[in-house]
This record gives C-alpha cells, sequence and structure tokens, in this order.
C-alpha cells in the first residue's frame, strides 16, 4: 500500500538537518584506518511514528483504514530524521 503525501508534505515544516555530502564522507573514509560496513536494510522503516503522525498518515478507502506502523519513504524529513538517528547511534564513529 502507497500513500500519495504530497498535501501533507506541502504544510510540512522543514527540517533542516544536514546530511553529510558524499566528497565529505568519501574524504573521511580515506583517512581510516580501519573501516566497517553495516547494512541499513529497511532504514527508515525502522523508525517508528507518534500517535498523531499515524493519524495524519492514515490511508482511507472505502472499506478499510489503513495507518503506517512505520516512517513511509514518502515524508518529506524522513531522510534527514534518518540521518539524525544515524548520528545519535554512531555518535564516535561518524565524527
Amino acid at each position: 500500500m502507497v500513500g500519495d503525501h504530497r498535501a501533507l508534505n506541502a504544510y510540512t515544516v522543514p527540517d533542516r538537518y544536514p546530511i553529510p555530502r558524499i566528497q565529505e564522507t568519501w574524504t573521511q573514509l580515506s583517512k581510516a584506518k580501519d573501516i566497517a560496513s553495516m547494512d541499513a536494510f529497511k532504514g527508515f522503516h525502522r523508525n517508528t511514528l507518534m500517535p498523531k503522525a499515524k493519524i495524519l498518515l492514515r490511508i482511507i478507502t472505502q472499506c478499510v483504514i489503513y495507518e503506517y506502523l512505520r516512517v513511509p519513504f514518502s515524508i518529506k524529513n524522513s531522510p534527514l530524521n534518518h540521518q539524525r538517528m544515524i548520528n545519535i547511534i554512531f555518535p564516535t564513529e561518524l565524527s
């Protein structure tokens, strides 16, 4: 099930959390002594939603009301919130 959240995104206050630039990431990696790889499979879908957000993200059909339990990809600030979560979990590894 996919929702069209363009109308909600139009009213969403943009988050200004910085996402690292790929060139900066490559520069940091080139100086590293050790490198580990992590698969962030279903990264956005690991983040839960607040109760109010679940209501705003509902998909309503003639017969059923669907609610997301996790953050969908179509929300304006999803990438920034995901980056914030990664930075909180791995603060020293990413500095």
